[in-house]
């Protein structure tokens, strides 16, 4: 593992990796070992949708040349930046439904929000050529 790459990047790459991996850990306990409703869940349920917020925000200021699939404004988008959109409606069902006690709503939303923010957009940033990938296998 060498964290060289992650420590040379951006401001909005950093804030992201240090955003999603709490997000990630607690986003799991959430789903998985959380007693649901208690004070304890809804406390790091908030937590977990705000660092999933800031973590589908700053990736809207991470631009890879040579991940680009597509340009907007000059700007290079890879398609994991799709992901943005799906995380940030999946974050307001959350809320929305645990607002409104919309169980289905807010479970949907919750699992939206962690399996293609946090599961399938992280594995895709393992990727060759990506940070994560040179952070993992040192090169």
């Amino acid at each position: 593992m060498n964290l060289e790459p992650l420590w040379q990047a951006s401001f909005a790459v950093k804030l992201h990796v240090f955003t999603v991996v709490p997000a990630f850990v607690l986003g799991a306990w959430q789903i998985f070992a959380s007693r649901k409703g208690a004070p304890l869940h809804r406390a790091i349920g908030f937590a977990y949708l705000l660092l999933m917020t800031i973590t589908a925000l700053s990736t809207l200021f991470i631009h890879t040349p040579n991940f680009g699939a597509f340009e907007i404004g000059g700007y290079q988008w890879s398609w994991i930046h799709l992901f943005v959109p799906l995380t940030l409606f999946g974050v307001w069902n959350a809320l929305r439904g645990a607002q409104t006690h919309d169980l289905a709503r807010h479970k949907g939303g919750v699992f939206g929000s962690f399996i293609g923010g946090a599961v399938i957009a992280g594995a895709l940033s393992f990727q060759p050529g990506r940070i994560m990938h040179s952070i993992v296998t040192g090169g």
